[in-house]
């Protein structure tokens, strides 16, 4: 911003000069100039404050909450959106569920393999909740329901 209306002012400098050149009576002419050149710095000045105040107060009406940087500039913090819902990493498929028998009860679970197939970040859910259950002539592996709860993650309900 501060360059084109440097640009703008040297520019506009530059035409009255040129303009100026033609012989004439000193007196006036160097008065007309430095008149003509002083009434567009100030029409300048008046716009660039226009335009610094309103992206201020575009900006802080976006997002109220401050910062100071090193030089005390200030530094407009703004809050990134959330993701949609569609993309939520945390919504895990509801296919996936499964609940089986053990001698410590049901137990509820997401299949591993079910999960690699039809959930994108399952290499990101957490080791902790990883479980294996075994029975007489069957093994299955998946993630613990109520531990992926805890640690954040949801049904996706559809």
């Amino acid at each position: 911003m501060h360059r084109k209306f440097i640009a703008t002012v040297i520019a506009a400098a530059l035409a009255v000069t040129a303009i100026g050149s033609a012989p004439a009576r000193a007196d006036n002419d160097a008065l007309r100039a430095l008149a003509a050149i002083a009434g567009i710095a100030i029409v300048g000045k008046v716009i660039h404050d226009r335009n610094k105040r309103k992206a201020e107060k575009q900006t802080v009406t976006r997002n109220s909450s401050t910062l100071y940087g090193h030089g005390g500039d200030r530094v407009i913090r703004v809050k990134p959106r959330p993701l949609p819902h569609r993309a939520n990493r945390r919504l895990l498929p509801g296919d996936c569920l499964r609940s089986v028998d053990t001698w410590d009860g049901r137990v509820r679970y997401f299949s591993e393999r079910c999960l690699e197939r039809s959930y994108r970040h399952a290499n990101r859910l957490p080791q902790k909740c990883a479980v294996r259950f075994r029975g007489d002539d069957w093994n299955r592996r998946g993630y613990e329901a109520r531990c992926l709860s805890r640690a954040g993650y949801k049904l996706a309900r559809r």
